[in-house]
């Protein structure tokens, strides 16, 4: 609980991957990755209950083996286009139906395993002052530096920027990484795809833990990161 409010973590695990084939139980130092943001989840003193959200029985049957409830979602919620907003728009319905009084939601994807209980516990704290939170890194290309191209013509895509300045010279600029959301779950707007509103926090985490998995490139790469944090 966080200042005797409830707190669920969610984690969506859709089965289906066309990318990488039952990416969400694929191996990543040895545990399947659905399992690294569950782990964290449990650790967590603020987080009541572990939920993982999917349609695969194999995600499924994983999940609870380390230690997840397991929701199943309906078939429309877990097309190549559906949204994970709408799928926690339902999760959330069904939970108040059951009695369950928490007020805040975490929301943990798997494909973001090199956040830390730090993160987490972070992005809950500012839900006590804050609508909603998430986690960001700074932005791989500074929005300073685009181009945008027209009608054959070239120009800065922000109008009066100074592309040639150097690093050092550039307002900082963050982009989302995926790895934390949360927010108030009563206020989550009814309609919409952000599941960022109102008063919006940041935690802002390093690039080297802010990888994103969506290839097999990517999970050597974690797969290194891990190493090297493992060896620190």
């Amino acid at each position: 609980m966080m200042k005797n409010k409830r707190v669920v973590a969610v984690i969506p695990a859709r089965a289906g991957s066309k990318s990488v084939i039952d990416k969400n139980i694929k191996l990543l130092a040895g545990k399947p990755l659905i399992a690294w943001p569950i782990d964290i989840a449990k650790k967590s003193r603020y987080i009541d209950r572990v939920i993982v959200s999917t349609d695969g029985e194999k995600i499924a049957a994983t999940a609870k083996a380390y230690g997840a409830e397991v929701y199943i979602r309906p078939d429309h919620l877990a097309q190549d286009n559906s949204l994970v907003i709408d799928c926690l728009r339902e999760l959330i319905a069904r939970l108040k139906s059951e009695g369950e009084q928490a007020t805040m939601l975490v929301l943990l994807e798997p494909t973001s395993p090199l956040r830390s209980l730090e993160d987490v516990d972070r992005i809950i704290e500012k839900l006590l002052s804050h609508d909603s939170a998430a986690t960001f890194c700074e932005a791989e290309l500074n929005p300073h530096r685009a181009w945008k191209i027209e009608g054959g013509s070239v120009e800065p895509f922000i109008e009066g920027a100074i592309p040639w300045l150097p690093r050092q010279k550039l307002p900082k600029a963050y982009q989302l990484n995926g790895a934390v959301y949360g927010f108030h779950m009563d206020k989550l707007p009814l309609e919409g795809t952000s599941i960022l509103f109102g008063e919006i926090a940041a935690v802002t985490m390093p690039q080297e833990r802010s990888i994103d998995i969506d290839n097999i490139t990517h999970f050597a790469i974690a797969e290194e990161i891990i190493k090297g944090i493992s060896n620190d």
